[in-house]
């Protein structure tokens, strides 16, 4: 008998309306531990929106209603009694645009641990160098951690933010277009980065890079006016997609 395994992730008829705009259509998806699944469709389609329930994001929009089943490791995160901050302890984010907080690079990556009540200063130290090494970020700023975030590059801001992230462990990374604002150098770090954190964490990444998508992703979920148009191996979406919606996106005849 196959042991079905738990998706990390995973919707069941999601619905979720912004007053009286339905952002997203019955969306049912599961998402494997210790894959990268690309999100990819046309600017509005729903992509960020989906990304950003799996860490509560949108509670913080006015007028927001959910309807169907959010879960994490089983449990559903709006419907259980999981706090909204251990969900986002276990479900990292990383933004569009690079947001250190106006510190030194190590206050970035230790914030987190000391909101949440880590006061052990050895261990800070430990978990800081460990996360910049994880975002290969260490080698670049290990003589200069008391040097203000700010003063880092681009691309060397984002791989902070990644490490503030990894630093209270989580077990899921949520990139809503992680290396969009940045130079193509940059840009090939972040995607590095990417297929090295796989083999620990679950990674769902938003770009509107084709490109990217095709390199850095084991599955790609095509979006599409709100609706889940289709979700394969990447190969497949890229190489022979079912729908032609999906191939018309992909060879850029719309989008």
């Amino acid at each position: 008998m196959t042991i079905r395994q738990m998706p990390a992730l995973e919707t069941r008829n999601l619905n979720l309306h912004y007053g009286t705009n339905h952002a997203l259509k019955n969306i049912s998806l599961c998402i494997s531990e210790n894959f990268v699944v690309a999100l990819i469709g046309p600017s509005g389609c729903g992509k960020s929106t989906y990304l950003r329930l799996f860490n509560r994001m949108n509670d913080m929009i006015d007028g927001v209603r959910i309807d169907g089943d959010v879960l994490f490791n089983g449990k559903d995160i709006y419907k259980s009694n999981l706090r909204v901050e251990h969900v986002r302890k276990k479900i990292g984010m990383v933004f569009q645009k690079p947001n250190p907080f106006p510190k030194t690079i190590f206050e970035n990556v230790a914030y987190g641990l000391k909101v949440n009540g880590i006061s052990n200063k050895k261990f800070i130290e430990e978990t800081v160098e460990k996360s910049l090494k994880q975002a290969a970020l260490w080698e670049e700023v290990k003589d200069n951690l008391k040097k203000s975030a700010l003063a880092l590059s681009g691309g060397q801001q984002q791989r902070l933010c990644i490490a503030r992230a990894l630093a209270v462990e989580p077990s899921v990374l949520l990139m809503d277009e992680p290396a969009s604002a940045l130079d193509p150098l940059s840009s090939a770090k972040i995607e590095e980065l990417i297929y090295e954190l796989k083999k620990k964490y679950t990674i769902l990444i938003v770009t509107h890079n084709m490109q990217q998508a095709a390199r850095v992703s084991d599955k790609t979920a095509f979006f599409y006016l709100g609706q889940l148009i289709e979700y394969n191996d990447t190969k497949q979406i890229f190489i022979n997609p079912k729908e032609e919606r999906t191939q018309n996106y992909i060879t850029g005849r719309f989008g």
